[in-house]
């Protein structure tokens, strides 16, 4: 039984266009192929994941995906999306066996993890620390041996606590660069940009909302103050919006029913950030997102979702931010201690996981 397969370019020309408010057009062809790599390809935020950075990376760039199960099946379907994006993919044998997972990173320029347990209801990203934390050490390590020079981005929940797992995997291995490893929290910007939109439009329209502190809950801290909006909305109104920032996650799991979590927004918001990311690489332009990143000592956190502008070497820039409002600051002195031990229960876990 095949393990890894590949399917040809097409001939057609990239498509072109918007998704969700964000602007995703796909690049003309690339200089030398970028290469691309999604571990947890075959999950509900692997396929859409998947799915569009086949429909709008620059041409010539390489699609690798990789999962335990029911990849070939993702791989065949995107790869009839009329793109000069060509696509692998690669599954393991038998589990445990690596030899799949390091063909399919080999040469990798950005790898995505979006692996791991998906949240269902009742649960929080708490819950799923025990066994996401264990996926997001075993794909980082082998990051470590095969493309430790990639920009590392992870979807993966807990992100507070997984990025601190990433990067004491990637320290362990002597492979640590504190601009190369990024949580994806992009989704808390454009949740936050579309329901202000919702509010406002059409006599402005916000196209970028800072969101700040971390990716749960209280630690997700939208600044509406420093948006064109802060003339038309109230203080009671900006309150209304960070709180439902706060719970989109969960308004998405009920209204599922049981039946899922936000894959689908997730998927789009994290190849957005993938897409930033292959043009920084590029040298293309360097664009501002907000990420989950290593403070570098100048944050009240050690890992903070942060604005950062991305170049050729993965984060350029830890951007300032403005004066925020009372109420903005408040949320964020209340997520601070909730971050740090987030990071501390990252680095604890890893650590005696070290000494088994």
């Amino acid at each position: 039984m095949m393990s890894s397969g590949s399917y040809g370019s097409n001939v057609g020309r990239p498509a072109q266009g918007l998704i969700g408010g964000v602007g995703m057009a796909a690049v003309n062809e690339v200089e030398r192929p970028f290469k691309v790599t999604v571990l947890g390809a075959a999950g509900g935020i692997g396929q859409t994941l998947s799915l569009l950075l086949k429909v709008y990376l620059p041409a010539g760039s390489k699609l690798s995906l990789y999962d335990l199960a029911n990849v070939p099946g993702v791989a065949a379907d995107i790869s009839h999306v009329d793109t000069q994006v060509p696509v692998e993919w690669y599954q393991p044998s038998k589990r445990g066996d690596t030899d799949e997972l390091e063909k399919a990173l080999e040469g990798c320029d950005v790898c995505v993890i979006v692996a791991g347990v998906p949240r269902k209801p009742g649960m929080t990203r708490d819950d799923l620390f025990n066994v996401n934390a264990g996926v997001i050490k075993s794909l980082t390590e082998s990051v470590a041996k095969v493309a430790p020079n990639c920009l590392l981005c992870i979807g993966t929940n807990p992100v507070n606590s997984c990025i601190p797992i990433a990067a004491e995997v990637l320290k362990a291995a002597g492979k640590y660069d504190k601009n190369k490893l990024l949580g994806v929290t992009l989704l808390d910007n454009m949740r936050a940009c579309t329901f202000v939109n919702e509010l406002v439009q059409p006599n402005i329209v916000v196209k970028e909302v800072p969101v700040i502190g971390g990716h749960s809950a209280t630690t997700i801290v939208p600044l509406y103050s420093l948006t064109a909006a802060v003339t038309r909305l109230s203080a009671a109104e900006m309150a209304k919006l960070r709180h439902r920032v706060q719970n989109a996650g969960t308004e998405v799991v009920e209204a599922k029913a049981g039946k899922g979590s936000a894959t689908l927004s997730m998927g789009a918001a994290t190849a957005y950030f993938a897409i930033a990311c292959v043009e920084a690489l590029m040298g293309r332009r360097k664009p501002s997102v907000c990420a989950m990143v290593d403070t570098d000592g100048a944050g009240r956190a050690p890992y903070m979702a942060w604005p950062v502008q991305l170049g050729r070497e993965g984060v350029e820039t830890r951007l300032t931010i403005g004066r925020v409002s009372d109420a903005e600051k408040t949320l964020l002195d209340s997520a601070i201690p909730i971050l740090i031990k987030d990071a501390e229960k990252g680095i604890t876990w890893f650590q005696k996981q070290a000494k088994l």
